[in-house]
C-alpha cells in the first residue's frame, strides 16, 4: 500500500539482491580524476536508475540516501525518479580554478559537481542520470547577533551587503562529498588497500564495492556535505588582492542552532559573519566554510556523555581534564580531521586568507599545508566567551590553540570554573 493514495506502490519490485562484485557494468563512463576540462574527467554517475551506468561506489545525497530509500520502499517515491533540474543552474559561477587540475589539490569534492547540465550536456542526452553534488544560490541571512551589532552601530547598512533590517546578503553553496580514494589515502597516510577495508568493516559491511570493485575509485561516503556563505562577489575569492576574511566552522547543533553556553560554537560563528560582512563592505569579500562535523564529528550522543562526565567528576568542570574527558568516552579526543577541509577553498579558487577567524591549530595547519596563505588570525573577543565555555577556551589555549593573551598556567587550569548539572 503506498503511503501517499496519489502516489501509486512501486512496480515489480527486484526479487534479487544485486551485490557488485564484478566487473564494470555495461556503459559505465570512466573518471579521469584531475583532469584539465570536464570532458577529460567524466561525470560521477551515483544513481541506481541505471545501474550499468554506476561509476561510483555508494550514491548520492550523503546520509539523506536512507531517507530516499524509505521513501522508496513507502511507495512514496519511485525508484526510476529522474531529477528535473530546469532552472537549477547555479546563480553564480565558480571557477574552474588552476586548483581543479592540480594533481592533490582536491580530493573530497567533484569541482564540477555545480554545473553538469553545461559540462555533461552530451551524456545527459544519452541517457545518463548525473545529478549535481554542489548547488549555488543567493539568500539573505538574519541572525539576532548581526541585528544587534547594527542597533549598537559596530555594523552600518549599506543595502548592498547588508539591509537596514539586519539581513546579510549572500551566496551560498551546499556541496556532497565525493572522495577520490586514492588521493584520500594520501591525505591519511595510509594505504588505498587499508583505506578501502577500514571503510568496509567500520560501516558494517555498507558497501562490497570498496573491497571487492578496486576498479571504482570515487566514493560518496554516507556523511554529511558542507555549506559555504560568501559575503561579496564570489570570484574575488578567488584574488589575493583582495581582502579575504574567512572562518572555517564545525557544526554545533546545541549551540549554532539552540544557543547552548557550554562552548564557544555560536559566538564565534556569529563575531566571524560580523567580521566578514565588515571585510566586503571594505571592498574585500567573506566566507564562511560550515562543515557538518557535530560534536567533533563524534555526534551529539557521545558529545552530551562527555558534558556528563566533565560535570560529574571528582573536583567538578575544569579545564584540566577537558580534552581527557572525551578521550575517555570517545578513544579519542577529535575525529574532525581537518585533512579534507581545504578542498572547498581550493574549489573556491583561493590562494591567500588575509584574516582567518579561529584558533584551531588543526584548521591553520591543515590550509597552510594545502598551500594557502594565512596572513592574520582573529580570535574571538573575550566578552563574547559564555562563563561556562571558559573550560573549554582554558584548555584549548593550554593546548597551543592560537591566543594572542596569556596561557593559563597549570593551577589554574585545575580550578572548577564550569556550572554543575544542577546548576
Amino acid at each position: 500500500m503506498s503511503a501517499d493514495p496519489t502516489i501509486p506502490a512501486r512496480e515489480n519490485p527486484p526479487r534479487h539482491i544485486r551485490l557488485t562484485s564484478h566487473a564494470g557494468g555495461y556503459g559505465a563512463l570512466p573518471i579521469r580524476w584531475a583532469a584539465a576540462t570536464a570532458a577529460e574527467r567524466g561525470p560521477v554517475v551515483g544513481t541506481t536508475t541505471n545501474r550499468s551506468h554506476r561509476n561510483v561506489i555508494g550514491t548520492h545525497s550523503g546520509s539523506y540516501s536512507v531517507y530516499r530509500a524509505l521513501a522508496v520502499a513507502s511507495g512514496a517515491l519511485s525508484a526510476s525518479h529522474k531529477a528535473d533540474l530546469t532552472n537549477t543552474s547555479p546563480t553564480d559561477i565558480i571557477g574552474p580554478y588552476p586548483q581543479w587540475s592540480e594533481p592533490g589539490r582536491i580530493v573530497a569534492m567533484d569541482p564540477w559537481g555545480a554545473t553538469i547540465a553545461d559540462v555533461f550536456g552530451t551524456e545527459l542526452a544519452a541517457g545518463y542520470d548525473i545529478r549535481p553534488t554542489i548547488a549555488v544560490t543567493q539568500a539573505h541571512v538574519i541572525l539576532p547577533e548581526v541585528i544587534e551589532a547594527l542597533q549598537s552601530g559596530r555594523l552600518k547598512a549599506d543595502g548592498k551587503y547588508l539591509t537596514a533590517g539586519g539581513a546579510a546578503m549572500v551566496t551560498k553553496v551546499a556541496v556532497e562529498p565525493v572522495w577520490f580514494l586514492p588521493e584520500v589515502a594520501k591525505r591519511f597516510n595510509c594505504s588505498e588497500t587499508d583505506l578501502r577495508r577500514v571503510l568496509f568493516e567500520e560501516t558494517g559491511g555498507m558497501y562490497p564495492e570498496l573491497v571487492t570493485r578496486s576498479d571504482l575509485e570515487v566514493f560518496l561516503p554516507p556523511i554529511g556535505g558542507l555549506t559555504a556563505y560568501i559575503f561579496g562577489k564570489p570570484r574575488d575569492l578567488a584574488n589575493p588582492e583582495i581582502e579575504l576574511t574567512a572562518r572555517v566552522h564545525d557544526e554545533c547543533n546545541g549551540s549554532d542552532v539552540f544557543g547552548s553556553d557550554i562552548c564557544t560554537c555560536r559566538p564565534y560563528l556569529t563575531h566571524a559573519i560580523e567580521e566578514c560582512i565588515q571585510g566586503a563592505q571594505r571592498g574585500g569579500v567573506g566566507l564562511v566554510s560550515y562543515f557538518r562535523k557535530e560534536g567533533r564529528a563524534l555526534g551529539e550522543v557521545t558529545k552530551f556523555l562527555v558534558y556528563n562526565a566533565r560535570k560529574r567528576q571528582v573536583g567538578g568542570d575544569t579545564a584540566d581534564q577537558y580534552f581527557n574527558r572525551t578521550e575517555c568516552v570517545a578513544g579519542v579526543q577529535d575525529m574532525r580531521f581537518q585533512e579534507l577541509m581545504p578542498d572547498v577553498l581550493n574549489w573556491l579558487g583561493i590562494r591567500k586568507i588575509h584574516r582567518l577567524v579561529s584558533m584551531s591549530n588543526m584548521k591553520y595547519d591543515a590550509i597552510t599545508a594545502a598551500g594557502i596563505e594565512v596572513v592574520e588570525r582573529v580570535n574571538i573577543p573575550e566578552h563574547m566567551i559564555p562563563a561556562d565555555a571558559q573550560v573549554e577556551m582554558d584548555a584549548k589555549m593550554a593546548a597551543g590553540y592560537f591566543t594572542p593573551g596569556a596561557v593559563p598556567t597549570a593551577e589554574e587550569l585545575k580550578k572548577a570554573k564550569g556550572r554543575g548539572l544542577d546548576a
